[in-house]
Order: structure tokens, then C-alpha cells, then sequence
């Protein structure tokens, strides 16, 4: 058994540069096909009334430091803390939702983490909006324009009203035949539910 895994991350969410970073190489490795799904994590976050980690001293230390040592442990370059929350955090999904229709989104998506994680340049600003799309071939210049359409305004609302109905309420989340797996330490339970519809090991 194996079926298709939709990564659903929001462009604003610490924890997934962790899996922004390495799922690239980790479907390769896996052979395994992820679907890209940017949507704006914040507007379910407020609808649940959920507070940030910015708000909350003791907890944001902690996620700094996990997020640091989950880097070591796969061998990502990392400073932090990082800018946090993003400004502009609706505004960069928009870009990756543009992205993704025209084929350049997850590598978009690679570079403006990169850029936020290790220079320090907040993702869906400047200058890291320009530098990301540029080093990935794009002109920012008519990408910026075209991501501030109504069209992509509402495109992305829907695709986060459809990701918030299978269950989603954060990023990064995996979803699998209408199973939830949350965070980036459920990927691999994630692809084991795709092959074996269990997190069993079933002997070919």
C-alpha cells in the first residue's frame, strides 16, 4: 500500500524548517511523493484562539532550543532565535501558493526559510522576499504583483479553509487518507501510515 502525502506548512511556522529543509532529499531517499500545501496557519490559529510562542517566554526559549538541537541532528545550519512572528506571514504563502501553481514554489519555499533561519532576513519582506525569488530564477518584481491579486488572496484562503476541514491546525502537518500527523517528528510515522495504512512494520 502506498498513497500520496500532502505536506501542509505555513511560510511563518518555526518548526518547519525543519522539514522545509530536508524533505527534498528525504523523498528521494524514501521514494516517496509529497504534495506542497502553503496556507496561512495564523488565521486558524486565531480562530482557536491560540497564542503564539512569542507570548510566552519560557516556552519560546524551549522551542529555540529544540528547534536548535533538531537542526544538529540533521545537519542544518541554524541561527536563532529567528525573527518571529513574521509580518508579512499571509503575504509569503501567497507567493507559495503562486508558486505552486506555476511549478517554482518549493524551491521558493527552500530559500526564504533559508534566508530567514540562517541570515536572519524574515520571510515575506525585504529583502529576503526579492533575494529568494531571484536566486531561484524568478522576477520579483511581477511574482510580488501577481501574489497581491484578489485571485491569490482567495486562493489561499480557500486552500487554508480546505486544509483547516482535514483537520489541520498547525504546521508543519502531514495528512494521509484523512490521517493528521503534526510536526516534524511525525514525518516518518507519516510516510509509515502511506505504505502500510499502520505505524506497524508489515513484512513484505
Amino acid at each position: 500500500m502506498m498513497t500520496s502525502v500532502d505536506f501542509c506548512y505555513s511560510i511563518g511556522s518555526t518548526y518547519t524548517y525543519l522539514t522545509v529543509m530536508r524533505l527534498g532529499e528525504y523523498a528521494r531517499r524514501k521514494g516517496i511523493q509529497f504534495r506542497w500545501r502553503p496556507f496561512d496557519v495564523r488565521a486558524i490559529m486565531l480562530e482557536q484562539n491560540n497564542i503564539p510562542f512569542s507570548k510566552k517566554p519560557v516556552k519560546s526559549t524551549y522551542m529555540w532550543r529544540d528547534i536548535e538541537r533538531r537542526a544538529g541532528l540533521y545537519d542544518l545550519p541554524i541561527r536563532v532565535p529567528a525573527p518571529y512572528p513574521l509580518e508579512n506571514l499571509a503575504f509569503a504563502n501567497q507567493v507559495a501558493l503562486l508558486g505552486m501553481k506555476e511549478g517554482w514554489g518549493e524551491a521558493y519555499t527552500v530559500e526564504t526559510y533559508r534566508i530567514w533561519f540562517q541570515d536572519g532576513l524574515p520571510a515575506g519582506s525585504e529583502p529576503n522576499l526579492s533575494e529568494s525569488l531571484q536566486r531561484i530564477g524568478q522576477d520579483p518584481a511581477r511574482i510580488i504583483e501577481m501574489a497581491s491579486t484578489p485571485e491569490i488572496v482567495a486562493a489561499l484562503a480557500e486552500e487554508t479553509e480546505a486544509i483547516k476541514q482535514a483537520g489541520v491546525f498547525g504546521s508543519p502537518c502531514f495528512v494521509v487518507d484523512g490521517e493528521v500527523f503534526w510536526g516534524d517528528d511525525r514525518l516518518d510515522d507519516a510516510v509509515q501510515w502511506s505504505r502500510n495504512g499502520s505505524l506497524r512494520n508489515v513484512p513484505s
